[in-house]
């Protein structure tokens, strides 16, 4: 088996990142407009920002992408970490991209001062929340929504 490499993205790393963006807004049925995708992008560059992003890699070619964002929370001092986007591509599942990835942002949420890594999924995505369940308890809490 090929060694994963997981490594923050940089500037040069737009294509790749994209390659895994785009089936992962697919998978959630999910269109966004392009501005929205390239305010993203560089904002995961800047290092200003709370947002970050780390590509899996398998013999040069990225194999999976993850997104966080650093918050306050008002239950800590110390911040918390919303692990955002999380996707691995389909043919590369099951060989422990996802939790490796998984693990990357709990490591660096950790070294950040984090209290907490959460992130969420849809009830039916039944593969992830095999994965989930082992890395992680259920809040239980059910998350409501209202756009502006």
């Amino acid at each position: 088996m090929s060694t994963v490499t997981l490594r923050p993205v940089t500037a040069d790393d737009h294509a790749a990142w994209l390659s895994l963006w785009q089936p992962y807004l697919t998978f959630y049925e999910t269109v966004l407009p392009e501005e929205v995708t390239a305010s993203t992008w560089q904002r995961l560059l800047d290092p200003q920002e709370p947002m970050h992003a780390a590509l899996a890699w398998v013999d040069g070619q990225a194999v999976g992408m993850v997104n966080w964002v650093f918050h306050r929370t008002c239950w800590s001092i110390g911040d918390g970490c919303y692990l955002q986007d999380l996707f691995v591509d389909p043919n590369q599942r099951g060989l422990g991209i996802g939790r490796a990835l998984i693990e990357h942002v709990c490591s660096v949420s950790k070294n950040a001062g984090c209290s907490k890594v959460h992130w969420l999924t849809q009830h039916t995505n039944a593969t992830a929340i095999r994965l989930y369940e082992q890395v992680a308890q259920r809040s239980g809490f059910i998350q409501f929504r209202r756009m502006l």
